[in-house]
């Protein structure tokens, strides 16, 4: 249906917004976990923090009995700096959680209005939004980063 495509391309990052490829493409690996301004996030805490958000938000949709990380710090990286592995790790499991969502988006079997049972009142095409408007609101901050640091093309 045209809202099914249109909700995958919204998380594929197409037409307005910079997908997660994109934006992560040939960042080097030493502006990681460099604080920009103050007290704002490293590149880093913010893709760990969109692979926590995105997993919870995947894993309340589909699974009755998960159980959520605390708020806020449950969110939040608990290392600074990561290793190679440990960021290519969380690169991975978000492009797989993200996977995972649009397999959700594309199933004919899931009525996207419908109330998720277990959902307290949240309908699955609620979820699908807030995982699309959260991966996007910081994907820009990802590229504004970028920029910041001269790595943006």
């Amino acid at each position: 249906s045209r809202l099914r495509r249109d909700l995958i391309e919204l998380l594929e990052g197409k037409s307005a917004h910079v997908g997660v490829e994109v934006a992560f493409a040939d960042l080097p690996p030493e502006h990681r976990a460099v604080r920009s301004v103050g007290d704002g996030h490293t590149i880093w805490e913010l893709l760990e923090h969109m692979r926590i958000a995105q997993q919870d938000i995947l894993r309340y949709t589909l699974e009755p009995e998960w159980n959520s990380p605390e708020w806020p710090y449950g969110y939040w990286p608990s290392i600074e700096t990561p290793s190679e592995k440990q960021w290519q790790a969380s690169l991975d499991a978000f492009q797989k959680d993200l996977s995972e969502v649009k397999v959700l988006v594309q199933d004919p079997a899931t009525d996207l209005t419908a109330e998720i049972p277990h959902g307290e009142g949240r309908s699955y095409l609620r979820e699908i939004l807030l995982v699309a408007d959260h991966n996007a609101y910081h994907l820009g901050q990802v590229v504004e980063l970028r920029r910041l640091f001269g790595t943006w093309k």
